[in-house]
């Protein structure tokens, strides 16, 4: 692992790092150097991301022939033996990076506080890697041990040390790195996504500062292009599909060759073209590996190539020695992992813009709980699918529970008026379906119970809501409604679930595990079948991904 990686490692000034002249000065943040390399043959990069601490080969979902598919894939030791086989193609020349979501999502993960995985993830000999917006969740102290436990080094461009007054200081990680392969210099970049503390509990990122990517993107290109002489320049992002292709279409993203991309979890499979660069993002949860090639020849590129590959496990056996230490790492907490809550008779998953089940599942349990007038979910994106086994039942572990929902929030109840309510479902469809894509948040739309919504997902902002019914009755914006939804940490007394100004708030004695035990307990094997509580009127309801305008379809 060593002889791939002879990094020669200098910092540079805060000052630089925001983007200041003084950038252009600085020394290289790493280069990689070889004696005689060859001037011809292929590069190639491979980027796992979005992996939520999956450990074993699971459920995923696919859209074909227009209906839902399920088929294993993923799991650490499958992924392990991907990379392995992948490199083996082109061992010289392969550099290997997750791009973020490593340490989030899983009741292992919980239980270590991420510490599990960093093992697992040196295991798998990454060259690079980039934090997602949930290595946050432990705290920022939390996130710097975790990410300073892998070996090989971490690029951020935007994430600074918060000097006390909400400025930016020196940078937590590495801004670049230069790596030479076949006499082609290769200058990557990273970016995490500058809403965390918005999209997140604020607490989670208390003492960081984040940039977006337009305010230090020049400079930085700048310096690889013209100080540094860097043939290829790729931005590691986790930024979500959409804002990665509105940074594509910036001008500031000049130069820069490819953006490797995160969060949003979706699949593509043929670069996107944007104005300036081409966006790739490889799935999530393990379950693909993208896979770019440069063939170069004299030591100039002169074509490539990209494929998703999918981590078939049937394809992919899985590795002895990753198959060893997930078993070690697992070992105290599995009997507790493995205990069946409760049974589902559909399909659990997550995957649609609009309504899932999972999510019936939550509501419905809430509603139960608390019965507000309107019980609220986040649009979480995160959590594999889970299909019936033989006896037609899907199994609710203690496990999949953490998987659905790895905070163990407070359950929270206030109220509000129908006007706030209405304004505020403008809010989260803008958040979902803006027209200027770097507006959007990363999730789906959110999730609720007792209330129905229509809206048209491609209108303006503030005429998307078409029609809003509570408790089979009109919306009244002069009423006060009651609402539950999950506390966020660090959010103002008077919001819920991003809502801002709701009176009477006040936290409930469940939180939202105890909440699904108790319903599982009662009414298990449960049937969350879809309401369309929400319906989208100018796009099917079964919108697998809200990027539109470019050539990209999930499936």
């Amino acid at each position: 692992m060593t002889s791939r990686r002879k990094f020669l490692q200098s910092g540079l000034l805060a000052t630089a790092a925001v983007g200041s002249p003084s950038l252009l000065s600085a020394q290289p943040q790493a280069v990689e150097t070889s004696e005689k390399p060859k001037q011809s043959g292929v590069i190639s990069f491979l980027q796992t991301t979005d992996v939520h601490c999956q450990l074993h080969a699971h459920d995923e979902l696919f859209w074909e022939n227009n209906q839902l598919t399920f088929r294993k894939a993923g799991g650490y030791a499958h992924v392990a033996t991907a990379l392995d086989v992948l490199r083996a193609q082109n061992p010289e020349n392969t550099l290997t990076m997750d791009t973020g979501d490593m340490f989030q999502g899983s009741m292992l993960s919980v239980k270590t506080s991420g510490e599990a995985f960093v093992p697992l993830l040196n295991a798998l000999n990454y060259d690079f890697y980039l934090p997602g917006n949930w290595e946050v969740v432990y705290y920022k102290s939390q996130m710097q041990k975790l990410m300073g436990g892998l070996l090989a080094p971490k690029i951020c461009t935007n994430m600074f040390h918060d000097m006390g007054d909400g400025k930016p200081g020196e940078p937590i990680f590495q801004p670049y790195q230069i790596v030479n392969r076949l006499g082609v210099k290769i200058g990557f970049l990273g970016y995490t996504d500058p809403l965390v503390p918005i999209r997140q509990s604020p607490l989670y990122s208390k003492g960081i500062v984040y940039v977006k990517p337009e305010d230090n993107l020049k400079a930085y290109v700048t310096l690889l292009k013209e100080q540094e002489q860097c043939d290829f320049i790729i931005i590691l992002s986790h930024l979500g599909l959409s804002q990665q292709i509105a940074l594509g279409n910036h001008p500031s993203c000049q130069g820069v060759d490819y953006i490797f991309g995160a969060d949003t979890h979706e699949r593509v499979r043929k670069p996107i073209q944007a104005e300036y660069t081409k966006i790739v993002e490889p799935g999530a949860f393990g379950s693909f590996i993208g896979k770019l090639d440069l063939r170069v020849e004299h030591g100039k590129i002169i074509s490539e190539s990209y494929e998703l590959i999918e981590v078939d496990p049937q394809k992919f056996p899985a590795k002895k020695e990753v198959v060893a230490l997930v078993n070690d790492i697992e070992k105290p907490f599995k009997t507790e992992i493995n205990r069946v809550l409760g049974y589902s008779t559909l399909p659990l998953y997550r995957n649609f813009v609009v309504e899932n089940t999972i999510d019936t599942l939550i509501v419905d349990a809430l509603k139960w709980k608390v019965n507000s007038d309107i019980v609220l979910s986040n649009g979480f994106r995160f959590c594999p699918p889970r299909t019936p086994d033989k006896d037609g039942k899907v199994a609710i572990t203690e496990g999949y529970l953490y998987d659905m929902l790895p905070v163990d929030a407070t359950i929270r109840t206030a109220n509000a008026s129908g006007a706030q309510i209405k304004a505020w479902l403008e809010k989260e469809l803008q958040n979902v379906f803006a027209q200027d894509a770097s507006k959007r948040f990363g999730g789906w739309f959110i999730r609720f119970k007792g209330m129905q919504v229509e809206f048209k997902a491609f209108e303006r902002l503030g005429h998307r809501v078409q029609k809003v019914t509570v408790g089979g009755q009109p919306l009244d914006e002069t009423r006060i409604y009651s609402l539950c939804a999950c506390e966020r940490e660090g959010d103002p007394d008077d919001m819920l679930c991003r809502m801002k100004g709701v009176q009477q708030a006040a936290n409930t004695a469940f939180t939202l595990h105890s909440m699904m035990k108790d319903y599982l307990q009662k009414f298990s094997p449960v049937t969350p079948s879809l309401r369309q509580d929400a319906r989208v009127l100018d796009a099917p309801q079964s919108l697998l991904s809200q990027v539109t305008g470019v050539d990209y379809q999930f499936v």
